[in-house]
């Protein structure tokens, strides 16, 4: 029996700060130092949308660049990892209650790499990936994250990757939150301090709020992959509780037993 593996919800914002100097990546750089060493990650990041669930089993994983306009110094990263496909199967094993597909094309996309290089730059962490089936409504990745929960016994820490607040049409350099803004990411905090999971999976009762926060899901329904491996004797423990660009929440969390 390992020693169980922490959740981890990275608000990742700009695929820039896996290589600025700046809060976020040495967040992520002290949190690979801190945390307890994993036998393996599983990522769910919100750039990997599928019709149906899928895990990574090709190796060596591709590092994926799937993004435009941004500085060649950004596309000449790579993060190539060992092999993790005995945990990836473990993964398919886990989840019962719907049919994990395969997939020996997709890599490690910006959701992942771009955080867990700064964790874990020497890259000697196997990692794969589980992707977020586009089709299924919110209540159903939670309940995802609580079958694949499992896991962190087997030494596989949870990787959930995207952002609270993501509108990436508003978005302001350098001006302050907007109101919508802070009020939907203290209304997701309150809910995990609250382990309020009802409140997370029916986020659109917010309103106004929501619907500017959360335009497009993807970015939010990592969170709920999070909260659902989330353990009863878990403790809670926030950073980077800042809005970027006055509409991207970099809240970030860790679920760990005491």
């Amino acid at each position: 029996m390992s020693q169980r593996m922490p959740v981890v919800f990275v608000g990742h914002g700009s695929p820039m700060n896996a290589i600025t100097d700046n809060p976020y990546r040495a967040s992520w750089q002290a949190l690979g130092a801190r945390l307890p060493r994993p036998e393996a990650i599983l990522c769910v990041s919100a750039h990997w949308l599928t019709r149906g669930t899928a895990v990574t089993m090709g190796h060596p994983l591709e590092t994926i660049h799937d993004f435009y306009g941004f500085p060649p110094a950004l596309f000449a990263e790579q993060y190539p990892v060992p092999d993790a496909r005995a945990f990836a199967q473990a993964t398919i094993d886990a989840i019962g209650s719907t049919r994990v597909a395969v997939d020996t094309e997709w890599g490690l996309d910006h959701g992942a790499w771009a955080v867990l290089k700064p964790m874990y730059p020497a890259g000697d962490v196997p990692v794969f990936q589980l992707s977020i089936d586009a089709t299924q409504p919110p209540r159903r990745h939670l309940e995802i994250g609580r079958e694949i929960a499992s896991l962190r016994d087997r030494g596989v820490m949870i990787v959930a990757s995207g952002n609270i607040v993501h509108n990436l049409a508003t978005m302001r350099p350098g001006a302050a939150p907007y109101d919508w803004a802070l009020e939907f990411d203290a209304h997701a905090a309150r809910a995990l301090e609250d382990r309020d999971d009802d409140a997370l999976v029916d986020y659109l009762r917010l309103g106004r709020a929501a619907e500017l926060a959360v335009n497009s899901a993807e970015h939010y329904l990592p969170l709920l992959y999070a909260a659902g491996a989330r353990r009863d004797d878990d403790t809670l423990e926030f950073f980077n509780e800042s809005i970027d660009l006055a509409s991207i929440s970099m809240r970030s969390a860790i679920l760990a037993s005491a």
